[in-house]
């Protein structure tokens, strides 16, 4: 028997396996547990991963090319380059802009980059990993994005870029941003890690800035296990992240390849001797961020449910705004920025302060009822222990931010929850309101 026929057997048998081990589980209201997120796959995930593995090819290969360029071609961008997860792709991004390739452009130590204190660590983190200086502004609640208003009043000479999320798959004010961006000359880092498929005006978000970024989680809208991806139209941009992301080395081939330049022994860089081996030329002080191609042949087959996905994700959201859209005296819901179209990671419920419910005793009443919350990440990143007596600069008192920190709580839209699911979410939620 050929290894080809072989190969063909074995993966027939893994989309039986698939059948036997992953049937389809009846909901048992109370008992069954409603995550707030979770990987949803058919045997297709697993026939691409097996296939993968049978190569034994162990870093990225023909698995990770098809994904970069099926990707880029949906984002309608020219490069998506893998990397193993959203927050380095967040490194990657933040990092590229440092280099010394962009010249006068560059961000150097002690630059200041405008973000916002209500959001996940790795938008913060790769600032302070540059020896940049975050300027927090704070958010509006209902779309928990930046206060456009305070971004105008956070630039000051120092400032050299934008880096912001869009929270919980709610684009920010592109429109008022990208003008803030375009009168000052500051780059603009997309982290729409949480947003894939989302919309500004028509067109998809982490298609706006220098630089976006994507996380392919297991509770992001596609999964890898583990995964992210930097995108961008610049072919400067392009190498630079590659570098990063690749030991920080000159050499642009790709793994398995050599002399993709024509002259891989005719450089001189550095105070290195002429000729030196193009392969061990270093220009960054990198990393090695890649992925492995396992990785890429699960997004592969993830990528092409994205549609179904992004129309779960927006049912489930829409179930539940309008059925408690009759509990707005104790909640402050959630509300699309204008002129977008959310492809929502969550839903966030924020209770008022002249309300009776408390947001812990909210919180434990659904766990117990095997409904899984969440708060929004970190709430006020600076009051997290990680960033105490770290240098920053605030923009006015973050009063929303305190206030998402204290009383907000995020419930789950993915594709794993049904409508019967749903209508036990809302259903429970309600009857514990009109008791208090």
């Amino acid at each position: 028997m050929s290894s080809e026929k072989l190969r063909q057997d074995i993966l027939a048998l893994v989309k039986e396996f698939y059948k036997q081990e992953w049937p389809g589980k009846e909901f048992k209201p109370g008992t069954t547990p409603l995550e707030y997120a979770g990987r949803v796959f058919d045997e297709q995930e697993l026939v691409n991963l097996v296939d993968s593995s049978l190569d034994f090819w162990l870093t990225t290969g023909r698995y990770a090319d098809k994904f970069e360029q099926k990707f880029a071609s949906y984002l309608g961008r020219r490069y998506a380059l893998l990397t193993n997860s959203g927050s380095s792709a967040n490194l990657l991004a933040m990092s590229a802009l440092t280099s010394a390739r962009l010249k006068e452009r560059k961000l150097s130590p002690g630059d200041e980059v405008i973000t916002v204190a209500c959001g996940f660590p790795t938008t913060l983190n790769p600032i302070y990993q540059n020896n940049l200086v975050p300027v927090f502004v704070d958010v509006d609640l209902a779309t928990y994005n930046a206060n456009v208003e305070q971004l105008e009043a956070a630039i000051s000479s120092r400032t050299k870029a934008i880096f912001l999320a869009h929270t919980l798959g709610n684009p920010f004010d592109l429109n008022a941003v990208k003008k803030l961006c375009d009168t000052h000359g500051l780059f603009l880092i997309e982290d729409n890690c949480d947003a894939l498929g989302s919309r500004y005006e028509g067109k998809l978000t982490g298609t706006f800035g220098d630089l976006s970024t994507f996380s392919f989680y297991p509770a992001h809208h596609i999964t890898m296990g583990e995964g992210g991806c930097v995108s961008c139209d610049s072919p400067a941009l392009k190498i630079i992240v590659e570098s990063f992301r690749d030991w920080g080395r000159d050499c642009y081939c790709p793994p398995g390849k050599a002399n993709t330049c024509g002259k891989r022994f005719e450089w001189q860089l550095g105070s290195l001797p002429p000729g030196y081996d193009h392969k061990y030329i270093y220009s960054h002080i990198g990393y090695n961020l890649k992925l492995t191609d396992m990785q890429a042949a699960v997004g592969l087959a993830q990528l092409d449910k994205l549609g179904y996905f992004i129309e779960a994700r927006k049912q489930n959201w829409k179930m539940l705004r309008d059925a408690l859209d009759r509990l707005q005296d104790y909640y402050i819901l959630p509300e699309p920025t204008i002129n977008s179209d959310p492809s929502w990671f969550a839903f966030v419920l924020t209770v008022r302060d002249d309300s009776k419910i408390k947001r812990v005793e909210l919180a434990n009443y659904l766990e117990s009822k095997k409904i899984a919350t969440r708060h929004v990440f970190g709430g006020n990143l600076i009051r997290q222990p990680a960033y105490q007596d770290k240098e920053m600069r605030v923009v006015g008192e973050l009063i929303n931010t305190d206030k998402v920190m204290n009383d907000s709580i995020v419930l789950g839209v993915y594709p794993g929850l049904d409508q019967t699911r749903i209508e036990y979410m809302i259903e429970t939620i309600t009857n514990y309101t009109k008791n208090k």
